[in-house]
């Protein structure tokens, strides 16, 4: 009975050991564990960089949607980028008689894939050096890979890096950026 016990003991601990690993492969964002069992919205709120990301999802009425069964591949700009745009933007940006306009700026940075940072470099190789996607919003986003790392441009020619790659969602992924990326208007 005794070496009964210590196998199951044994065999607890083991898988209690493969699922830290398991969420551990997924990185950290804004201080806030990620975990691939939750949806993109429920992880993102965790994220003390994407507060700014979080409260204009809110105010585009983008949550449902985020929420959904996807798959979806979201650059999410941190709070960082939000503040480089010119001062009064955001706040801006989040009144009601601004939504239809927030809402287009929010899904030019979806697109409806689940495209990891290894599935994006493909698509990048195969078509000769970058790759254009569109987004639910209906805008084109140039993808590169510089030198191993993602590199997401807008309509407008603004650069943005992605700073941290592949953070899994139960509905899709997450690529963190450093810049916000605009539709043409």
């Amino acid at each position: 009975m005794r070496r009964f016990t210590s196998t199951i003991l044994a065999g607890a601990v083991a898988l209690s050991a493969l699922a830290t690993v398991a969420y551990a492969e997924n990185p950290k964002v804004g201080g806030a564990a990620m975990f691939e069992d939750k949806n993109i919205v429920e992880n993102a709120v965790n994220s003390k960089d994407h507060t700014t990301l979080v409260a204009a999802v809110k105010a585009a009425g983008l949550v449902e949607t985020l929420q959904g069964k996807g798959p979806f591949t979201v650059f999410a700009p941190t709070n960082e980028a939000f503040d480089a745009l010119p001062k009064g933007t955001v706040d801006e940006l989040v009144k009601p008689e601004n939504k239809e306009k927030l809402t287009k700026i929010l899904t030019c940075h979806v697109i409806a894939a689940d495209a990891t940072s290894d599935v994006v470099m493909k698509m990048v190789k195969d078509d000769g050096g970058s790759h254009k996607a569109k987004t639910v919003g209906g805008c084109e986003l140039t993808l590169k890979d510089e030198g191993g790392k993602v590199t997401v441009t807008d309509e407008n020619g603004n650069t943005a890096n992605v700073t941290i790659a592949d953070v899994k969602q139960s509905n899709g992924v997450i690529h963190v950026i450093d810049k916000v990326l605009l539709p043409k208007m």
